[in-house]
Parts: C-alpha cells; structure tokens; sequence
C-alpha cells in the first residue's frame, strides 16, 4: 500500500541551501512512489505483487495506471479520485544526491475498501509506508491485527473453515515525523507498527527523527522485539517463524545497516559502486528483505542453510545488491534489477546466489 507517484526530475548544479538557488541543466519526468517503487521491484524479481493505491483522474494520474498497465504489478486496487494526482519535485545535484518535494491530494485521500482489505488479508504479505495517511494505516492494521487473533484461537468462520495464517506485516517508517505530520502515518500509529510488524525498516534520517537518535532507534527495536518474543512463546504469531523474528533494519547509505533480529544487533556493510542516482534504493533495498526473507525460503530451509541466526545477513546482504544495483541507473524504477542480474552481481563479489558466503 504506497502511492503510485510521477516523479519531476531536475539535474542541477547544486542542492541549494536556505534562501540560495540552483540551476536545472535538464528536466525529466519518470515514475515513483514508495508502494509503486516496492511493488514493481518485487514483480522484476519474479514476484506477485499487488498496488493498493489512489491515483488522480488527471494526466498524471492516466500516465500512472498507464506505466502500471505495463508491469506485471496488479492495479486492480487503485482507485481514481477527483483530487490531483501525488507527484514529487526531486532536485538531484552531480554527485547523485537529492532533495524531495511531494505534493498533490490523490494518495493522501486513500480508504482502502473492503475488497482492497480482503485481497490484503488473503496476501502472504502486506507492505505500508509511512507515507500512508493514517485512518488507512490504522483500519489495515485493524484488519491484520483481527486476523491474527483469529489464527492464533484456531477460529472458524461463518462456512466452518479454520482462519488461515494472516500476512506477514512489513512497515517501512519512509520519512522523519515532521514531514508525515497532517500527511501519512501519526506517531502513535508507527508506535504500534513497531510493536506489530514482523520486518520494520527504516532510513538515517527517519529512525533518529522518530527515536531521538540512531543509538536510540536500535535500543528501542530491541527492547520490543525482545518482549514480543517473550510475550508469544509456543504460539501461532510472529515468533512462530523462529528466534530471529520479528527483524528490523536500519539503513544508513553508503555507510551500511544494522539488522536486528530477535533482539540481537548485527552490523552489514554496503557494497561500493559508482552511484548515478540514490532515489528509491532503500525502496529497492525492502523489497530486496522481502524477497528473502518473507517471500523467499521458509524459516526451516534458512535455518538448515545458515543456521537460524546466520540466515539473516545474507537477506541483508541480498537486499543491499538489489539497492546497489538500482543505484547505478537514473530515476528509481528504470534500474530495478532483475533475479538473474542480482545473482550475476553477488557471484562477481564471491557470494552466493541468496547472499550467503
């Protein structure tokens, strides 16, 4: 659930700094958004991947769902609305780096129906960025939070069936708190998702924004994972998929992550490589963990092939070739790569195909 955006690009001399200015050299358009960003990374992956979205009935809107028509991303859920479409002014310097504006009413608008929130709750995962304005937010976590304790009592429905397992929950915290203020998800909100999510994900400027400090943001994590692991031994929840869940990663760039898993901390390096364009890597980079991690080899398979705790820097490490990848490319989803081409670039760096060494 994210919005399918149209991204403006302009290459300029320079970030300008408070009351300074820059000069464009080029203007572009391209496509964006943190859930369509997701979502189409996981379709180049060989994925099925589903939009849950609200798009504007204008030309951006039409060029959206058009470029959507055009993946393998399933758009039945992306509704048309009279407000203007979401779309986002990206300033990005030589060096790669870039400033972010968005604006336009369409995904702030979003109210996932009841057939959105059904093919939600029939997903084997279901992915929500900060981004998200929060009465969606609130009612999907709703709906998932029922679901789970309908799988957890072994509860029949109204034909007689056994509830099925509900969606994993994936929560990428996508900006800091000031700037999802009035606009996406509320602080109370993203508390809760930390305390429910079995993969939290969050960037250098949102984890301190939101924890007070990046030291802060991996004591907090896991201190919750700790006591969401204690809280459900032996039942059928998030710690059913072993001891290293739930997981959560910091992403700090060119400098690395820090994964935490089942409360224990684990540094990761990033792999170097001659960035043309950074925008949407950590988009890259979650559907990367989802991948591996969610979508990917069962709980047993990875813990026969690393051992349980050893199985989650390879994802980390999987994911970061997916991001680095996407890195060397213009615009965000142009350079999605491919399974064939993460492999490729993990061989070349003496990995296996899943990360592993």
């Amino acid at each position: 659930m994210g919005a399918a955006a149209i991204d403006e690009w302009y290459a300029v001399s320079n970030l300008p700094e408070p009351d300074g200015g820059a000069f464009a050299r080029e203007v572009t358009s391209a496509f964006g958004g943190v859930g369509a960003n997701v979502a189409v990374a996981l379709d180049r992956l060989e994925r099925d991947a589903g939009l849950v979205s609200r798009v504007g009935d204008d030309e951006y809107g039409r060029r959206a769902l058009e470029y959507l028509d055009e993946t393998g991303v399933d758009a039945s859920h992306v509704a048309v609305c009279d407000d203007s479409h979401t779309r986002s002014l990206i300033l990005r310097d030589p060096d790669g780096e870039r400033a972010i504006v968005t604006a336009g009413e369409s995904f702030r608008g979003l109210r996932p129906d009841d057939d959105a929130l059904a093919a939600m709750g029939d997903a084997d995962a279901v992915f929500f960025t900060a981004y998200a304005p929060d009465p969606a937010a609130r009612r999907v976590l709703d709906r998932i939070e029922s679901l789970r304790e309908r799988s957890a009592e072994g509860a029949s429905g109204a034909d007689g069936e056994t509830a099925s397992e509900p969606p994993t929950l994936v929560f990428d915290l996508s900006g800091p708190v000031e700037e999802l203020v009035g606009r996406g998800t509320e602080p109370a909100t993203v508390h809760r998702f930390l305390h429910r999510s079995d993969l939290f994900v969050a960037g250098g400027v949102a984890a301190p924004a939101f924890f007070g400090s990046a030291e802060a943001a991996v004591e907090r994590i896991a201190a919750a994972q700790r006591r969401a692991v204690a809280s459900e031994p032996g039942s059928e929840s998030r710690s059913r998929r072993g001891q290293t869940w739930p997981r959560a990663v910091l992403t700090r760039g060119a400098d690395g992550m820090t994964a935490i898993a089942g409360g224990e901390v684990a540094e990761v390096d990033a792999f170097d490589v001659e960035t043309v364009d950074a925008t949407g890597a950590g988009d890259a980079f979650t559907a990367g963990l989802i991948d591996r991690w969610i979508a990917g080899p069962s709980a047993e398979a990875a813990a026969e092939s690393h051992g349980d705790r050893g199985g989650v820097v390879p994802g980390v490490r999987f994911a970061a070739a997916v991001a680095a990848i996407n890195c060397t490319s213009r615009f965000t989803q142009p350079g999605l790569p491919t399974r064939s081409e993460v492999e490729s670039f993990l061989a070349e760096r003496g990995l296996g195909p899943d990360g592993s060494r």
